[in-house]
């Protein structure tokens, strides 16, 4: 793993915490459907499709080998709770990218999970270097409440966007809702312009 860490965008921010947001120190568990339980992990795999030169399948092992980067950041759930200063460590989009060369037209992606559950983010978003595969938070390996083996961490948007027990990431042309965007919640989900809900 890297020794230097990501740092927190919002750390110094004096309106780090969003409006309409309390801060809490524990980590609720929510989520759409059953805990997912992983008992062979042979069976894993991370599927890279859409707007690409050519699809690609990432099995466990070989993402256990790809580069570990330290992150720390400020999570912030639609439900209202806050959790402020997590250190997390994943894997940076970037090595996800070395994989697979992106089509022009790719501007949105689609983030794939157990059960058919997907979120919607723009490519922009996908890249930034505060995002990141999520394989430890705070010093232990996530739970399967919390998404083991691997989640998505998008951290300076709404935490549905973080979807759990990842499993494909799809490049698009369009942007399209995924599970919760069709189910009222916003397109885009900033936490500092409350943009938990649209039901118009």
């Amino acid at each position: 793993m890297s020794d230097s860490v990501i740092e927190n965008p919002f750390s110094s921010r004096p309106d780090r915490v969003p409006p309409g947001q309390r801060v809490t120190d524990g980590f609720p568990v929510l989520h759409y459907g059953d805990v997912v339980y992983y008992r062979d992990m042979s069976k894993w795999d991370l599927r890279i499709f859409g707007l690409v030169e050519e699809e690609a399948r990432i099995s466990y092992s070989e993402f256990m080998e790809l580069p570990v980067q330290a992150f720390a950041n400020d999570i912030h759930c639609v439900t209202t709770w806050s959790k402020l200063d997590n250190v997390w460590e994943g894997v940076p989009v970037s090595a996800i990218m070395d994989k697979v060369k992106l089509k022009s037209e790719a501007k949105y992606v689609m983030l794939h999970a157990e059960q058919g559950w997907t979120t919607n983010l723009p490519l922009e978003d996908f890249l930034r270097e505060t995002s990141f595969l999520g394989i430890r938070h705070n010093g232990e390996l996530l739970t399967p409440e919390h998404g083991y083996p691997v989640r998505m961490v998008v951290p300076h948007l709404y935490f549905w966007k973080s979807a759990k027990w990842l499993r494909g990431i799809e490049f698009m042309a369009a942007d399209k809702p995924g599970f919760w965007e069709r189910n009222g919640y916003h397109m885009y989900g900033d936490p500092f312009r409350e943009q938990r809900y649209d039901f118009d």
